[in-house]
């Protein structure tokens, strides 16, 4: 296994702020090369490129909820024209994750979501994979695949039940990956998040429901994209090969498995 512990080719799904900002932003002080992938926020996109530490860093649009883009996606990121001249490291940061509780949401929505939900946490994060793996194992030198799923596929999303659905079936993929990839020196694993704050959920820690979102943890508090980042970062590292098959609980001692 000849993965190094820095300089590596490491591409991020769904980076353009929150966690992907912040997972792309680790990588970087790491001394990493990144290609930071969008779906439609080019904007939000080229200022997370433009915060990151060192230089080689690349930007790559596309939309991954098809095949077909998604392979455009992976040989612009690793090409060498261009890109970061090949892959060492995936993040399947990429997701949706859109409100449709049953008894509230008409059928036809239900099933339009569900789809959408399949398509970019599932579907996407399995392609992208194989696109990625299959680079890694024809350059001979190992290298990790670290998937972003939830506390959600433990304890049921009532209001998202495709989200949760979803990223239970992320886990197990990464899982099924673990054991397919592990003699080419690729390593696989899974972090299941509980409520962390960026950007986008910002509104809902004020008020009542902010006050119940700290109490769901003993700590009082929510989580934050650097403490994500920073368990993903070490997922990636050459030292974390035994981790391979995890799904490692990131959520404050909010939700308990046995």
């Amino acid at each position: 296994m000849n993965l190094q512990a820095t300089g590596r080719r490491v591409l991020i799904s769904g980076a353009s702020r929150g966690l992907g900002r912040a997972l792309a932003q680790a990588f970087a002080e790491n001394g990493d090369r990144v290609a930071v992938h969008y779906g439609s926020r080019e904007d939000d996109a080229r200022a997370t490129l433009c915060s990151l530490k060192g230089e080689g860093h690349v930007l790559v649009g596309g939309d991954l909820s098809d095949p077909a883009g998604a392979a455009d996606v992976a040989e612009r990121a690793a090409s060498a024209a261009g890109g970061l001249g090949g892959l060492d490291v995936l993040v399947n940061n990429a997701a949706v994750n859109l409100p449709h509780p049953l008894a509230d949401t008409s059928y036809e929505d239900w099933a339009a979501l569900w789809q959408r939900h399949v398509s970019v946490n599932l579907l996407a994060t399995a392609n992208l994979s194989h696109l990625a793996a299959r680079r890694m194992i024809d350059q001979g030198a190992g290298g990790r695949i670290v998937n972003i799923g939830s506390r959600g596929a433990f304890r049921g999303e009532p209001d998202h039940p495709a989200y949760g659905a979803t990223k239970a079936a992320v886990h197990a993929l990464g899982q099924s990956l673990a054991v397919s990839l592990a003699p080419y020196g690729i390593a696989v694993a899974s972090v299941a998040p509980g409520f962390f704050a960026t950007e986008r959920v910002a509104h809902r820690l004020s008020g009542d429901e902010g006050a119940a979102i700290r109490a769901q943890s003993p700590f009082g508090r929510a989580g934050t994209a650097d403490e994500i980042a920073a368990a993903v970062l070490w997922l990636a590292s050459p030292v974390a090969e035994w981790a391979s098959g995890t799904v490692l609980d990131l959520n404050g001692a909010s939700h308990l498995r046995t």
